[in-house]
């Protein structure tokens, strides 16, 4: 008997991306047994769109939000025996996306699958070159490293109940969950044909944060490492040449001749800033993170609804 499926979304303000996953999901050969927005506080109509698509919300205080608290409290209220997480601003590529995504779990060693990523029109090309390279075109059904990506995966819910995902991460909430689980013998599989679009439409400051956060994750996750300004500049350096002579055959270079350095810029400035973030995170640093605007009265509304977040 095929196992039954929770998809997690975490959201905020997403009522612009919103649509195109639902009906996403509508669409699917394999329909999910439940779907559940956890919300962390939007003021647009996120949580009407995913109530109107037959979504169950609950709620997380913008001010307890961390990635993996967010997963936490949406994996507890869920039902299902696999739990499958994508961001609020993704949709499949195809009706087969979530078939594809949970069929390595007839495997009993199988604790997680995650699927590839691309992007579309809105994409940058340099964040589109990333894609490339993290999520290739061919399958790997026993993953030995620990790399993969909570905008879509799926991972075992006797698996996540025996280690939920870490409440203090910055960032690579996933990739710290998966190393763990290859450290006790689990399977990890990549599914190249669960595809989705990932679309990342934000401001160069967006860009420096995220990588930032990451930055002070891998920090946390691998140790204390370092990154020096040089090897930032090098960096850059390599890695906008690498995308223009990428450009070139494709004829996007003119196109994208001021994006990709300023992309590749952004990345590794905030690459830079987060692994020379010296002792813990602040709470004010954290608010930066995730609501870089501000909470204002999100900070004050009450938690309704909110699952007990597993530790």
């Amino acid at each position: 008997m095929a196992p039954t499926v929770s998809i997690v979304i975490r959201a905020l303000n997403e009522a612009e991306h919103l649509p195109a996953l639902h009906e996403g999901l509508a669409a699917q050969t394999r329909l999910p047994d439940e779907v559940i927005l956890v919300d962390s506080g939007s003021t647009d109509d996120s949580v009407a769109i995913s109530e109107a698509a037959g979504a169950r919300i609950v709620h997380i205080r913008p001010g307890d939000f961390s990635f993996g608290r967010a997963l936490n409290i949406g994996c507890d209220a869920a039902m299902g025996e696999v739990l499958v997480f994508v961001s609020a601003h993704v949709y499949p590529v195809d009706e087969q996306w979530l078939a594809n995504l949970v069929a390595p779990f007839d495997d009993p060693d199988v604790v997680l699958s995650y699927g590839g990523q691309t992007g579309d029109h809105r994409t940058k090309f340099s964040e589109m070159e990333l894609m490339r390279r993290w999520f290739p075109d061919r399958s790997d059904p026993d993953q030995q490293h620990p790399f993969c990506n909570n905008a879509n995966c799926a991972v075992r819910r006797s698996a996540w109940e025996a280690q939920p995902y870490d409440e203090e991460l910055t960032g690579l909430e996933d990739l710290h969950w998966a190393q763990r689980a290859l450290g006790t013998g689990g399977r990890l599989a990549y599914r190249a044909d669960a595809a989705i679009v990932h679309v990342h439409e934000e401001p160069l400051s967006k860009t420096v944060n995220r990588y930032r956060r990451e930055a002070i994750a891998h920090k946390r996750i691998f140790g204390d490492q370092r990154m020096g300004r040089l090897e930032a500049f090098g960096l850059f350096l390599a890695n906008t040449g690498r995308d223009y002579a990428a450009a070139v055959p494709r004829r996007k270079l003119l196109r994208n001749l001021a994006s990709i350095p300023l992309f590749r810029g952004a990345q590794f400035y905030g690459t830079w800033q987060g692994f020379r973030q010296e002792g813990d995170v602040t709470a004010a640093l954290k608010r930066r993170f995730y609501y870089p605007k501000g909470l204002t009265a999100l900070e004050r509304r009450p938690s309704q609804g909110q699952g007990s977040s597993p530790r």
